[in-house]
Order: structure tokens, then sequence, then C-alpha cells
């Protein structure tokens, strides 16, 4: 759905880029910006600014930059058009595309409904668990060490051993037995009537990306059957595109997510300082699961249990995360199962140090093969090492195929020419030689570093602009000498024109320039020719003067652009040219602070 501008404007309006900033960043007023720490890279010191006029941020160390919908594109992983939709949403502003059809406001009815359901029986999980019937879930979390504020922090809860309790309190909610069997929380029968799908089991809330609770899982307290039950798919939860811990985990900024089995090992890692960490939902790791994860990361670390189950749920997720196109790694936690156990008999540091060390998947997996053979049996190990070739010819990318086959030598004591002729043999043995799908190409993320020099002519043209941002009532008394031609870059050009424009027409915001450009490196450069560092100034004639030599090397370099460009039998140019000249002259002579 393409919005109009005039849209955009309005759901900016709505939403102050310092106060969207603020609930993510810590922010403190500098000068005439707020600063905080960037984060989208790591740093110790602030460098992120936040301008409320200009309603844009700019980090003056990695060079991210935007307004308010690339920060909540970039932060959170959206589309423009999901920014949108949740900025117009905190804002109270209805988007025209949506279908305000009786069908249609029924189905949006619908979902609300389920989703205050869920959110009044998390309510009702959570105060039964501080109660007298909820003890026996209280000493369970308390056994497993668990903090009150990490209970809290989880929203973790219990359902009574009575099977309708959580029903009766809904009903008094004014909630119909229908509404609450459709959210998940109950089932019906002829035997017991309606009553409760969660009973006698400390509860664990499913929260989306958006922090609503969509769903639940709960451990029975004893020996009941069985162990662990979760909510069904509804209408608001699917559990094969939800990851439980998502909501937390999205802004970590680790540098990579953890995979793991349960709700416990999620909130253990949790509560260690390990907040990038994630769990299916009862189910297996999907390639669902695995595209949301994309969206946060490049590199996902997959710490299952140790046991057999968890070794064979490993080697499933190495191949999904190559479908994905991701970078994998394995967490070894030997001697225990889980990282709950890990964490609770080594400590945090001693975790932090297993995630430093985890193992690349291609050497995981060829450990696990090994497995299979007997190393003291020359016609065994020969069998591992075709094995050995057969993987080493799923690398489709040369360089890589071959650095993978060099480490492989050294590890497993092959000479490398003797494995290089063995992985060609393979291929050539093969119906397709080197064959291996094409990974699917991830788009860029993150912040890329400008490593390449910047036209000299631009500085003068950013500061320039950064000027005319910064103090708008200049703008009259230069607009005469300047024009958009004397911009040198096709960017700048465009930039200034609409600047212009807006200023002309008696209103302009820098941020409304930044959703004009749908690329992304684009609106980063547009944040930073509106942030450049302008140096203070302390008196009017040393102001002027500065300006003065800014205007004087803009219009300097357009000059020599038209001129550059000027064809010697084009009259236009050469009247262009004329009035260029004597515009530089008057320029001596100008004031522009009056």
């Amino acid at each position: 759905m393409q919005y109009s501008q005039e849209i955009i404007e309005e759901v900016r309006s709505r939403n102050d880029i310092v106060d969207v900033i603020g609930e993510y960043v810590h922010l403190q007023k500098k000068g005439s910006s707020y600063m905080g720490l960037c984060p989208f890279h790591n740093e110790k010191s602030p460098s992120f600014s936040v301008s409320g006029s200009k309603q844009m941020y700019h980090c003056f160390g990695c060079g991210a930059g935007g307004d308010v919908f690339t920060f909540l594109m970039k932060y959170d992983n959206l589309t423009f058009g999901e920014a949108i939709k949740e900025l117009a949403q905190r804002g109270g502003i209805m988007l025209p595309d949506e279908d305000d059809s009786p069908a249609a406001r029924k189905m949006r009815d619908k979902r609300q409904i389920l989703l205050d359901i869920n959110k009044e029986a998390a309510k009702y999980y959570y105060f039964q668990l501080r109660s007298e019937k909820g003890k026996t879930g209280y000493e369970y979390f308390k056994k497993r060490e668990l903090t009150d504020e990490t209970m809290q922090k989880f929203g973790l809860g219990f359902s009574n051993i009575s099977s309708s309790d959580l029903v009766r309190y809904l009903k008094t909610k004014g909630y119909r037995e229908e509404q609450i069997i459709e959210a998940g929380l109950a089932t019906h029968d002829e035997k017991f009537g309606t009553h409760d799908k969660f009973w006698n089991r400390v509860m664990f809330p499913i929260q989306d990306v958006n922090q609503k609770v969509v769903g639940f899982g709960g451990r029975v307290m004893g020996d009941g059957k069985p162990k662990y039950l979760n909510s069904p798919e509804t209408m608001i939860f699917d559990k094969s595109h939800n990851l439980y811990g998502l909501n937390y985990a999205k802004n970590a900024r680790a540098g990579h997510m953890i995979i793991c089995e349960g709700y416990m090992d999620v909130i253990a890692m949790h509560q260690a300082g390990f907040s990038e960490a994630v769990a299916s939902l009862g189910t297996a790791f999907t390639s669902g699961q695995a595209q949301i994860l994309k969206r946060y990361t490049d590199e996902v670390i997959l710490s299952y249990d140790s046991d057999g189950a968890g070794i064979k749920a490993a080697m499933r997720g190495i191949g999904i995360l190559k479908e994905a196109g991701l970078h994998g790694k394995v967490l070894n936690l030997e001697p225990y199962k889980d990282p709950d156990e890990f964490i609770k008999a080594e400590g945090g540091a001693a975790f932090a140090e297993r995630l430093k060390n985890a193992e690349n998947t291609f050497f995981f997996e060829l450990r696990i093969l090994q497995q299979e053979y007997d190393m003291n049996d020359p016609a065994a190990k020969t069998a591992f090492y075709r094995e050995i070739a057969k993987k080493l010819c799923e690398f489709e990318e040369a360089v890589e195929r071959e650095n993978y086959l060099q480490a492989v030598a050294i590890r497993y004591n092959i000479a490398q020419n003797d494995l290089r002729s063995l992985v060609g043999m393979t291929a050539m043995a093969s119906a397709g030689g080197i064959v291996k799908p094409k990974p699917v190409e991830r788009p860029k993320s993150g912040i890329q570093t400008r490593n390449s020099p910047e036209d000299a002519s631009l500085k003068p043209q950013r500061v320039l602009l950064t000027w005319i941002a910064d103090e708008p009532q200049i703008y009259s008394q230069i607009r005469k000498y300047i024009s958009v031609d004397d911009f040198t870059d096709e960017l700048y050009r465009h930039v200034a024109e609409r600047m212009f424009a807006g200023m002309d027409a008696g209103s302009f915001l820098p941020a409304s320039i930044v959703s004009m450009f749908p690329d992304e490196e684009q609106q980063r450069k547009v944040a930073e020719i509106f942030n450049t560092n302008l140096v203070q100034i302390e008196t009017r004639d040393e102001k002027e003067k500065a300006l003065h030599d800014i205007i004087m090397d803009v219009k300097s370099a357009g000059y020599t652009r038209q001129m550059q460009e000027m064809q010697l039998d084009d009259a236009n140019a050469l009247r262009k040219t004329i009035e260029g000249k004597k515009l530089l002259e008057e320029l001596a002579h100008t004031k522009y602070y009056r």
C-alpha cells in the first residue's frame, strides 16, 4: 500500500522522534539535540544524536541516520508499511488502507477480543501465582532459582488445580464461553461442560514482538501428562511463526541469536544476562521461525539439549538455517544437559565462554558423522574421508570450499593435495559436479562503514544545508544567490530542491525529505547531510564571514560544474555563466545577518 505524503506527515506529526526513540534509547539533552548510545553499533561514549527540530537522528560513529520511520524499520526490522502502521496506531490515526467494511471490522473486533481475553488471563495467572493457591508454582520457580524480578518480567503465573476457575473469572469480565474456547483457554465436553484447558500448571505467557499475549505454555505440577501443554493455534497464534522470548531478544543487539528448546532455558539465559535467547514453541524449529530470526540477525547459535534428541534437532536446525541464508553455530553444553543446567552449575561467565567458542556447523556435522565410523579401521576411515569430500562439494564458492578444505585437512591430518584430489573425483563422479542451490541472498543489515573518500566540494554543501535547517531565517537572505544547480551531487540537488520548495512554501521539516527516498543508503546520507557538525561561532562578524565563505565555495563549485557541462553553442548556458559571474562578484559585498 502506497501512502500519500499527507498521510505520512500526519503520522510523523503525531510521533515526536525524541519521544519514540526515547522509548528505546536513554537520551540526554545536549544543546539543541539529545544524545545517547547508538543502538546500531557497540559504543561506550554517546555519538547518537536525535534532533527534535529536524525530527531526525544521526550517529556520528557508524553513520546510521533517518527519521522516525527509518528508526523503527531498522530497530525492529520492519517494512515501511509495518512502521507506519505501528506509528499510526501509536498516534491514534486510522490509515486509509484499512478495510472499513462490516466484515473487516468484524474480523478486527474478533481479533481484539481474543487479545483482550489473553491479556486478562495472563493477569489472572500472574496473581494466582502470588496467592495461597499458587504456592506450589511459586516454590517450583524458586527451586529453579528464578528471582521475583525475572518472574515479573516474563509474567509467569499459575493455573489452579480447580478446572474451571479461569472460565468463571473471564465470564465475570463479560466474555462468553465460546469466546474463551476460541481463545484456546477452555474446552467443552458433555461430561464436564466448559472448563479450563490449563489447570495445576505453572504458566508461561507467550508474547508476540509487540508485547501482546497471543498464547500460553503450561508445565504440569507433579507427574501429570503431558508435561508441557501449549495453546492451540488461533487467529492470533501461529506456533510456526512465533518464538518465545523474541519480544525481548529483538532488542538484545548481541550480533547473534540463540535458539533453544524450552521456556526455562530462555528465562534462565535472560536472567543470566543473555537476552538474545529465544525458543520454538513446543514444535521443531521451522523455516518460518528462521525467516523471523533473519530479520534481526545474520548468525544463529543452536543451543539444544546435549542428548540424542538434541543432537538430532541441531542437525535439522542446521539445514533450516542454511536454507534461510543464515550463518549457524552449535553450542557445546557437555557435560550438562541444557543451558539452564549449565548456567546453574558453571555461571554466566563460563556460558559466555562457551558461546564465544560455539562450533561451526560444518565441523559439528563432521564430528557427529565421525561417530558412525571406526577410525581404527582403515576402510571405515577412508569411507569417512569420502563423506567429508561429499560435504566439501556442497560449497558452491571455490574460495569458501578451499578455506574449509584446508581447515579439514589440518583437523583430520589429511594431506591437502590428497583431499583436494578426492574432492575433485567426488565432484566428477556426481551427476552435477559441485552443485549446491544458491542460498537466498540476504538483505543488507546493519550500518555499513563508509570507506570511500568524500568529494571535497561536498562538505561545504552539507554545511550549508545543515546551516539553513538550523537557522531557517537566513534562507530568505541567501536564496537569491543559491540555486539547486549549484549542488554538484545528484542526491544533494534532490535534497536542495525539496528543501528550497518547502522553504518557499513557508513550511519545511528536514525529516520529511527522508521518507521521499526508498533506498536505505540514500536515507542515511540525507540524515548525514542535515547533521553536519557546525563549528560554534561567537560573534556576528565571524558568522558572516564563515557563511560567506561556505556560500562562495558552493557557488564556485556549482559554477565550475556548469562550465564543464556547457555546450559551446548553447546561448542559454552562456547567459547563465555571465549571470553566475555577476552573482559571485555581488556575493563579495553581501551581508546575510541583518
